[in-house]
């Protein structure tokens, strides 16, 4: 028995007369009530059997399914609640982009120093998975963007102190989870004897746990996760990554039900495309004069059922692959792929289109890092299959149609963003062009291709697509091997956030000291406290002395930490720098003032207050850029100092000196009004209902309440609520 078998025998499963089965094609053991059964279900084990038969008895639009669900589990007792942007980089430091729900609420909630906004919650969350790009269009199932539907329970261990964690107990576990799953496909008609549990143990974000995909007729329709592992070194379970887990206090229902193949399966059209994207599809196809006759039609539809055959997760290569298919349909491969192809290219377009509205829909401006960049690579491959297959409409227009779908409000700001890169990306491309004519010249005539890490920096620094590589290369004897998953691997350069891994960052030497109580919260103009010595260690330069409180305000947000003294009997250490991990505040001293000593502390009150006048006009200034630029305008990055400060912000296109005198207008006279400044502690899920995820322009803040300032009608997160 491996590790987490145990883990996957259910009750519920028992009850039900499941039956636990090995697929003897890919090797994965799966639970059915067909004991007749032998394969697993899913592609390429077996292909898809929805299509002109769809699941469910009655078809469903997007908004008709997403309601069917949120509906259903509402009745079940889940609060709903309204989804997050797809730019998780906005409440987490980890991660760019929204690649599930359970992000939404990573790392406080699932780590249990935050509760969650309800328990047991449903939601429909927009997602971006830009490991997916290359897959799009060609499996006749996978989208970049998608909305994940799902349910969440949040639990504690029976043996945890209630009030240890910010929730307690068990809402519910493993086989009301899988009791829900089946209960929905009974609610929508589906033929329950069809569907398979298959075991898949889940791993990421330095938790893990068991898994079960659920596979209807061929298709994966959700995937139900139960996070309750973490990893340890010392931990007994070693999963499919390679790293020990043991068990954690806390456990949580993750699961996650695909929107758009929900609605797929009860359409049965031949791609999920045209069931997500119906108009798109049909406009595209019209535009760009893609037609077929009924025999060619006939060729194209029999290829889509067999099209999950294309994933490049799970073959060698694509092009082997479609041969094989090719075969299976009695026609030549150039034929066939003469077909698919530019209907791969429109489905694609009406993906990425769809992708790029969520994207700049919620405030991603382009840019050369982070989820600029991944926005900016995802608009370039757009205008290139644009081009490619010839369809005559303007992008600006193709990503609005998907942005009034969408119900975005900025739609107009969102034109003027895809118009500006567009303009940016001919310039380059121009300029790009003439250094891979001199890299295929180095590469003719050799029996080398040019090599992939070449390919990913041309993409990279100039914006050239490898097929446009290929072509000069061609026609100057080189030779071009483009990876199957070339765009994944480009993503992969740019997707990490730019948090690291905080197991790896924690200070052993702080371990078991408590976290300082700050006492600069509760009135900023106090300069003089008492505080005992807890701990000294040397350090590089001088000492890290902590103490049990401080009024000390230590580096963050782009502030300088406050500096001072402080005194023991006659004696007095100069601090020149203040720096908080995990919660406890480290005070660099110029000599030991002893541990356990009884000290006076005295800030540098000038300095102080000199600080914050800039700190405060540094937020109204990021206010004024909003007024004049736009709401998309957010912040990049701040420097506070003594005579001046400087705020970055996040703008497609150079600020003009007009604009820039329009900026100083709005701000100048925020202070000439002279504004109240107050500040208030609400719980963070108020706070984020009512301001929403701007707050954590600066960073994010642990614990259950958030301090708030308020300059006049504007808000921001100045720092986070001590425990």
């Amino acid at each position: 028995m491996s590790d987490l078998e145990a883990e996957y025998r259910l009750d519920y499963f028992e009850e039900e007369g499941f039956e636990r089965k090995e697929c003897p094609s890919c090797g994965a053991h799966f639970w059915t009530r067909d004991h007749e059964r032998e394969l697993c279900g899913e592609p390429p084990c077996e292909d898809y059997s929805f299509i002109d038969d769809p699941g469910f008895p009655e078809p469903h639009s997007l908004s008709e399914m997403r309601e069917a669900f949120l509906s259903f589990f509402e009745e079940r007792g889940h609060e709903r609640i309204d989804p997050y942007p797809v730019a998780a980089n906005r409440w987490r430091d980890d991660v760019l982009l929204t690649q599930a729900s359970i992000y939404d609420f990573q790392p406080l909630v699932t780590s249990g120093q935050t509760p969650p906004p309800a328990n047991p919650l449903a939601i429909s969350q927009p997602c971006i998975r830009m490991q997916d790009i290359d897959n799009v269009g060609k499996t006749g199932r996978h989208t970049m963007a998608f909305e994940m539907m799902a349910h969440h329970a949040f639990n504690t261990r029976e043996e945890v102190d209630e009030g240890e964690y910010a929730y307690h107990g068990e809402v519910y576990w493993k086989d009301e989870t899988v009791e829900y799953c089946d209960e929905l496909f009974e609610s929508l008609g589906a033929d329950l004897e069809e569907i398979t549990y298959i075991e898949d143990p889940w791993v990421g974000g330095g938790n893990a746990g068991p898994a079960i995909e659920v596979i209807y007729k061929g298709a994966e329709l959700a995937t139900l996760v139960f996070m309750c592992m973490e990893r340890d070194p010392d931990g007994e379970y070693e999963m499919k990554d390679g790293n020990t887990y043991s068990f954690m206090d806390t456990y949580i229902v993750d699961t996650g039900y695909g929107l758009e193949r929900w609605t797929w399966m009860s359409q049965g059209t031949a791609t999920v495309y045209e069931a997500v994207y119906p108009d798109a599809i049909d406009f595209l196809k019209q535009n760009a004069g893609i037609e077929h006759t009924e025999e060619e039609q006939a060729i194209v539809h029999r290829a889509a059922k067999l099209a999950g055959r294309l994933d490049i997760d799970d073959v060698d290569d694509v092009e082997d692959a479609r041969g094989e298919i090719a075969d299976r349909l009695d026609v030549e491969v150039d034929r066939l792929r003469e077909l698919v192809e530019p209907l791969e290219a429109i489905y694609a377009i009406a993906d990425h289109s769809r992708t790029l509205a969520y994207m700049f829909g919620d405030g991603i401006v382009p840019s050369n890092v982070g989820t600029g960049y991944l926005a900016r690579m995802v608009l370039r491959r757009t205008k290139r299959l644009v081009d490619e297959v010839g369809v005559d409409a303007p992008l600006d227009e193709l990503v609005d149609m998907q942005a009034e779908r969408l119900g975005y409000e900025n739609r107009d700001t969102l034109r003027e963003i895809v118009r500006t890169e567009e303009r940016k990306y001919r310039k380059t491309l121009e300029r790009g062009s003439r250094k891979v004519e001199a890299l295929a010249d180095e590469y003719a005539g050799t029996d080398e291709p040019i090599p992939t890490e070449e390919l990913l920096e041309l993409y990279d620094s100039h914006g050239i697509q490898p097929d446009m590589v290929a072509e000069i290369a061609a026609d100057r004897g080189a030779t071009v091997d483009v990876p199957d998953d070339f765009y994944a691997l480009v993503a992969d350069r740019h997707e990490e956030g730019d948090g690291d891994d905080a197991a790896d960052e924690r200070d052993e030497r702080l371990a078991d000291l408590p976290e300082t109580e700050k006492l600069f919260y509760d009135d900023q103009g106090r300069t003089e406290f008492e505080a005992v010595v807890l701990d000294v260690f040397e350090a590089d330069e001088g000492y890290d002395v902590v103490l049990d409180q401080t009024m000390f305000y230590p580096e963050g947000g782009g502030q300088p930490a406050d500096r001072g003294q402080l005194t023991v009997g006659e004696t007095t250490v100069d601090v020149g720098d203040v720096q908080e991990v995990d919660g406890v505040v480290l005070h660099r001293a110029d000599a030991d003032p002893g541990k356990g000593e009884f000290v006076r502390g005295q800030v540098d009150g000038e300095r102080r207050e000199r600080l914050r006048v800039h700190h405060t006009a540094t937020h109204l200034i990021g206010h004024a850029a909003r007024e004049v630029l736009g709401e998309h305008v957010r912040q990049a990055g701040a420097q506070k100092g003594l005579d001046s400060s400087r705020l970055d912000v996040r703008h497609y296109e150079r600020i003009t000196r007009e604009q820039v005198k329009a900026i100083e207008r709005v701000a100048n006279e925020l202070v000439r009004n002279d504004v109240s400044v107050r500040q208030e502690w609400p719980d963070r899920n108020e706070a984020e209902a009512e301001h929403g995820f701007d707050l954590y322009q600066g960073g994010v803040p642990p614990g259950t309440n958030v301090r708030l300032i308020h300059v006049g009608d504007a808000t921001c997160r100045r720092a986070p609520a001590p425990t």
